[in-house]
């Protein structure tokens, strides 16, 4: 999943092979994680026909279904990035899969919208401190100039799980029935939790040279000396925060109309059955994966060319990919043919997570090291927000439309406006007062 290969990249030539083997081994640990953390939330969008028709939701149920995962996780982003900055993600990451586990065995479990809407919540709170803590990882582990791509190449996780997910997760519902695909989904996610557990450390406790954690803070500037919810407040005084926070809101929207409405989307509108929609659902998520990945490629490439800061190396990438998405988006629907549809949606998906990707690392390269989880966690709390919106007013439209055109041409506004505001509003890098 991290290809040696790609991750040497963002090595400096003078790291110890002490230095390079963990940081190795922390971004592979984290793409694991990040693939059973989404496998858990695509299993209900997989199963969509199944549940609704066994609890007797109509679709704007199943939106509300389908979003409270987002609400909860988007509530909890700012005190799980508090908790990751104050204790480290090993403490933070690993009760939190620990918790996700639970939910989602236990969404397997449940009779009832109100069961199902519970364990959905908290699977949301387990899940938040995840891609923050992933990033503050990457922020311990590497120097500030190559950050973007072992962030972009963990942030892929977030696009080969749904990738990986309709075929693996339809085979299991169609031989088991999807009461224990979410079983088997959670005990994957106690194996993570031991494995995190056992093997990663900080770089303070993982017996690397001393020299190799200065290289890695060099570039960081000064560290704020507040932590907690004063950081928080201090974060919210920059435009640049406030940029980050609505123009995620456009990233993880689009994304997640394609991540819980796609496999409905084939079957209502194009047809499909749902072993087939599984397989098609799975060409525009591998694509996302690929942007994922070449999210991290391409702000890399940028910075190597010079000329441009950390910063303006991700801030272009968000934009274009947002402009690029919202177009592929409302084409897709527009179209009759199924294979350019699939295209389109595959350009779409590959365009949004590489601004998903660079989206990510532009907190890592921007604000002070000791501030990034929280920074991301602001952010974040934009995108969930984006990413609770996007299913709810999905399955609303198309409740009262019959047709899944208003919501797609929405998702493609959307992502117009979010690049604008990226573009206006984070401009400037956060620093920590002198």
């Amino acid at each position: 999943m991290s290809s040696p290969n790609i991750l040497t990249d963002a090595e400096p030539a003078n790291a110890s092979d002490r230095t390079r083997r963990m940081r190795k081994l922390a971004v592979t640990l984290l793409v694991l994680a990040g693939c059973v953390n989404y496998f858990d939330r695509a299993a209900l969008a997989v199963g969509n026909p199944e549940i609704r028709a066994e609890l007797g939701l109509t679709y704007s149920e199943m939106g509300l279904l389908l979003s409270a995962f987002a609400w909860s996780y988007g509530l909890a982003q700012i005190p799980a990035g508090v908790l990751v900055d104050r204790f480290g993600p090993r403490k933070a990451l690993g009760v939190g899969m620990v918790l996700w586990s639970f939910a989602q065995i236990a969404g397997g479990l449940v009779h009832s919208l109100h069961q199902f809407l519970t364990a959905r919540v908290a699977l949301g709170l387990g899940e938040s401190p995840m891609y923050i803590g992933g990033t503050r990882v990457c922020a311990d582990w590497f120097p500030l100039k190559r950050r973007a791509l072992p962030i972009a190449i963990f942030n892929s996780s977030s696009a080969l799980a749904p990738a990986l997910a309709p075929p693996i997760l339809t085979m299991l519902m169609l031989a088991h029935g999807w009461r224990v695909m979410f079983i088997i989904a959670g005990l994957a996610g106690f194996v993570v939790a031991a494995l995190w557990m056992i093997y990663y450390r900080a770089p303070k406790d993982a017996g690397i040279p001393a020299a190799d954690i200065d290289e890695i803070h060099r570039d960081d500037g000064a560290a704020i000396p507040h932590v907690g919810w004063t950081q928080v407040l201090w974060l919210l005084r920059f435009p640049t925060t406030w940029g980050m926070f609505l123009g995620f809101f456009g990233v993880v929207y689009i994304s997640w109309l394609y991540a819980t409405w796609l496999p409905g989307y084939l079957e209502i509108a194009r047809h499909q059955s749902i072993a087939n929609a599984g397989i098609w659902s799975a060409i525009p998520l591998a694509a996302g994966f690929v942007g994922a990945v070449a999210g991290g490629v391409i702000s890399d490439r940028l910075g190597r060319l010079g000329g441009i800061d950390a910063a303006g190396t991700c801030r272009l990438p968000v934009i274009v990919g947002l402009i690029v998405a919202g177009i592929a988006t409302i084409a897709a629907v527009y179209v009759a043919d199924l294979w350019t549809a699939i295209a389109l949606m595959s350009l779409g998906l590959f365009a949004a997570n590489v601004a998903s990707s660079c989206g990510w690392a532009l907190a890592a390269v921007i604000a002070p090291v000791n501030a990034v989880a929280t920074l991301e966690a602001i952010q974040n709390v934009g995108g969930s927000v984006g990413g609770s919106l996007a299913p709810l007013v999905s399955g609303i439209l198309l409740q009262h439309s019959g047709s899944f055109v208003p919501a797609f041409v929405l998702a493609g506004a959307i992502a117009f406006a979010c690049a604008a505001i990226y573009w206006s509003m984070t401009q400037r890098r956060i620093t920590a007062p002198t």
